[in-house]
């Protein structure tokens, strides 16, 4: 499949690795612009691009790898989310490191915000449990498979999901829908950062 990635630091080049060892091709995007991605691009092959941000969201799956504080530039972009899978790989941070200060949900999850912002998009939570140094290493480990926690109000969309990361090594376990599951893996809950291996 083709994955486009909204964003291109650690999360966006960590998991496209995985994603090119095994068949798929990417597009990285970023709001910089295509071209300051040449260098990252070459050293990825040839199954890899870089392109605006309105074309890697065309891809079969677009992921949303960027900082939590840009999400409201996407809705500036007039782009038509009806349809589109989108898997949220965000973690809800105004700041990161050394404080990781929290944006303030209310009551719902990050993902069900991230709905809101595009609208018709089947959105999927995914990719955003793990620590990037965690994720790049070989998901097969000690006779197991790395865990990746999934949800979504999207069945099907979530099935497509899972099936991208089996074929990239990892072990999806699915925590049901946006509000439930999501609640459970977003930054701060239970299952955000153990690494944990399905053996």
């Amino acid at each position: 499949m083709k994955v486009g990635f909204i964003g291109a630091a650690h999360l966006a080049q960590t998991y496209s690795k995985h994603l090119l060892r095994s068949g798929h091709s990417v597009i990285l995007s970023n709001r910089r612009g295509p071209e300051t991605l040449a260098g990252l691009i070459e050293s990825l092959g040839p199954r890899a691009s870089a392109a605006p941000v309105e074309v890697a969201t065309e891809a079969d799956v677009v992921v949303l790898a960027l900082p939590w504080t840009q999400l409201q530039s996407l809705q500036q972009k007039g782009i038509d989310w009806n349809g589109r899978i989108v898997v949220d790989a965000t973690n809800a941070l105004l700041t990161y490191a050394p404080d990781f200060r929290r944006a303030d949900l209310g009551s719902r999850t990050s993902s069900e915000i991230v709905a809101d912002m595009l609208p018709g998009a089947r959105i999927v939570k995914a990719l955003n449990t793990l620590y990037f140094k965690v994720l790049e290493r070989d998901p097969s480990e000690a006779g197991g498979r790395r865990v990746m926690f999934i949800c979504s109000d999207d069945g099907e969309a979530k099935k497509i999901v899972a099936s991208i990361l089996s074929s990239t090594g990892f072990c999806p376990i699915d925590l049901g829908g946006l509000a439930e599951g999501g609640r459970i893996q977003q930054f701060g809950a239970p299952l955000a950062g153990p690494n944990l291996l399905a053996l």
